[in-house]
């Protein structure tokens, strides 16, 4: 047991607990005004809600003894045997409980994302339903393929350092699923969403990119070298997005885009995630300028689609999420984490085949089973709020409340 260890990676998991009400504010600064206090009360719910499905069956699931490849069984429902002493097979420094603290924030962020593909109309009883349904039957099986000991993309030789693969590609192919089986917003153009509070905005991006060092630095699970690593090209890829986004808006648009800038970042941030733990700088640096351009044509690419994705979570973590995830497998050493592989770049033509094998069965699993667990949702209880709710807004029709009086 190192105590440095246990106290970086509860360190890491309280700056990846922020991130959540960190995705409210993001969210929250650009959903419009009759919308604000929704999204940043799903951001709390969704941390109420999986905290205790995590602590009562997720963990278990997701990281307890493999069945197949596939998933956990059910010896540690409720935590049982999950104690203060090192589970070996996953952090052998820590206490295992420690890192079930860690990787329960993770699955606690994930949903989170997803909010911003159906704003403003998503009834609150639908809502907790995909919420539970979603972590239990998506998120937790993939988590188990990708990290688990057993899991069968784990075994493959996937590389996912901090959850490029399971994380931003399973919440945002998700997000494109709930997008086309909610439907589109029966009151904004495509496109045409207006920032309401800029600053709020800006708050969420900053408190994003801090608390992301939690969430790739802390997947090292020790106070050491790799985790120096993972920061530093954590901020590397996140200022090489945030400013290539910036200048091709500039040039396309001829204004400085403090949103796109922003939002750029983040995508810088999702691309670099699977890969923080298995490159260095230079390959960041391209990593991030590479994020902003598939990011920012996705989000083009989704407007003319006509896709009512509202904060185009499909085209920042979906597609940045699937970029990071390849060009992981372009661009690992083994001179970075002789515990990962050698990429493309290196003479290891494999590990781009094993990334995209990842990327592809990630896509089919989280779209396919996304869109089922919302078409059964929808025909029970039913999904969407009425037109005439949506129209005044989730804030008076589902809180009670504005965000804003005296206007």
């Amino acid at each position: 047991m190192n105590a440095g260890d246990t106290a970086w990676v509860l360190i890491s998991a309280a700056l990846v607990m922020l991130m959540t009400p960190a995705v409210g504010f993001f969210y929250g600064g650009v959903a419009g005004r009759k919308n604000v206090v929704n999204i940043l009360a799903q951001s709390f719910i969704v941390l109420c809600l999986v905290s205790i499905q995590w602590f009562v069956l997720g963990y278990s699931l997701a990281f307890g003894p493999d069945v197949g490849g596939l998933i956990g069984n059910l010896k540690w429902l409720g935590l049982q045997g999950v104690g203060l002493e090192p589970n070996p097979d996953y952090a052998a420094t820590i206490p295992h409980q420690a890192f079930m603290a860690f990787q329960g924030m993770f699955a606690v962020i994930t949903p989170a994302l997803i909010i911003g593909s159906f704003v403003g109309r998503f009834r609150a009883a639908a809502f907790v339903a995909f919420v539970l349904l979603w972590t239990t039957l998506v998120y937790d099986p993939i988590a188990h393929w990708v990290w688990g000991n057993g899991g069968w993309l784990r075994s493959l030789g996937a590389l996912d350092f901090a959850g490029g693969t399971v994380v931003h590609i399973g919440a945002g192919v998700s997000a494109l699923a709930a997008a086309l089986a909610v439907g589109k917003s029966s009151g904004t153009k495509i496109g045409e969403l207006m920032p309401h509070n800029v600053p709020l905005f800006l708050l969420g991006a900053i408190l994003l990119w801090f608390g992301w060092f939690g969430f790739n630095g802390g997947s090292a699970l020790a106070a050491n070298g790799l985790a120096v690593n993972a920061f530093v090209v954590t901020g590397a890829s996140a200022a090489m997005a945030g400013l290539t986004w910036t200048v091709v808006s500039w040039i396309k648009t001829g204004k400085v885009d403090l949103i796109g800038g922003a939002t750029g970042s983040v995508a810088g941030l999702v691309a670099i995630t699977p890969a923080s733990g298995f490159v260095g700088v230079p390959a960041a640096l391209a990593i991030g300028f590479g994020a902003a351009i598939v990011c920012y044509f996705a989000v083009v690419f989704r407007i003319k689609l006509g896709l009512d994705d509202t904060l185009d979570v499909w085209a920042c973590h979906g597609v940045g999420g699937t970029w990071g995830a390849l060009a992981t497998g372009v661009f690992a050493s083994l001179a970075v984490n002789p515990a990962g592989a050698d990429g493309l770049l290196f003479g290891n033509p494999t590990q781009l085949g094993i990334q995209a094998l990842a990327v592809i069965a990630t896509w089919t699993f989280a779209f396919g089973a996304t869109f089922g667990i919302l078409k059964a949702i929808n025909a029970t209880i039913g999904i969407r709020v009425s037109e005439a709710e949506e129209r005044i807004g989730l804030d008076l029709m589902e809180h009670g409340v504005e965000a804003y009086t005296g206007h």
